[in-house]
């Protein structure tokens, strides 16, 4: 599996990777095109995927949390047919090797849906099984229904990430604002 890794918005890989982000977030929260276009025109966001052969079979659009070394792992979807394959451990690990050597982040976050469903509790466990450590604040948004979880991962020993959920999702909501700020 080969992986990329860009800063810049590119109207030709948005068209490979698009199809795999509508299919896992058109019912759930995805967030526009000219959101996505506005984020990387802002400089705050990158997107990452993952090969095999010529067919991209995993993305993961990430960003910066402002005054942090974190990055939020803002949505991450594997094409339904490599599904439990393993593509989406290799995407994280990748996203790992990746913040640490070419961006200098010392953490990851990201935020879960926290009601006890089947399919909610099965993302939890994924993310645990990549080193997240899921934080006890519930945070409720006012735009979305679903209650939700920051988990976070330190890349370093002395990374300086909260481990406090509410603080967490300032940086998380303060984030999500600024994306659709200037739209």
């Amino acid at each position: 599996m080969k992986f990329k890794s860009i800063h810049q918005w590119d109207e030709k890989i948005w068209e490979m990777v698009s199809p795999i982000y509508h299919q896992a977030f058109a019912e759930k929260g995805a967030k526009p095109e000219k959101i996505i276009r506005n984020m990387f025109r802002k400089e705050m966001c990158f997107l990452h995927m993952g090969f095999v052969g010529d067919q991209v079979v995993s993305m993961a659009l990430t960003g910066k949390l402002k005054g942090t070394q974190a990055l939020l792992i803002d949505y991450l979807a594997v094409q339904q047919d490599f599904q439990n394959q393993g593509y989406g451990l290799k995407t994280i690990k990748h996203i790992k090797e990746w913040s640490i050597t070419s961006e200098s982040f010392d953490s990851l976050v990201i935020e879960v849906e926290s009601e006890a469903t089947p399919e909610n509790l099965a993302r939890i466990h994924f993310w645990q099984k990549c080193g997240f450590i899921l934080t006890d604040y519930i945070h409720h948004y006012i735009w979305v229904p679903e209650p939700y979880q920051a988990m976070f991962l330190k890349l370093w020993n002395d990374a300086e990430i909260h481990s406090d959920g509410k603080l967490l999702f300032k940086c998380i909501s303060q984030f999500h604002k600024a994306s659709y700020q200037g739209s």
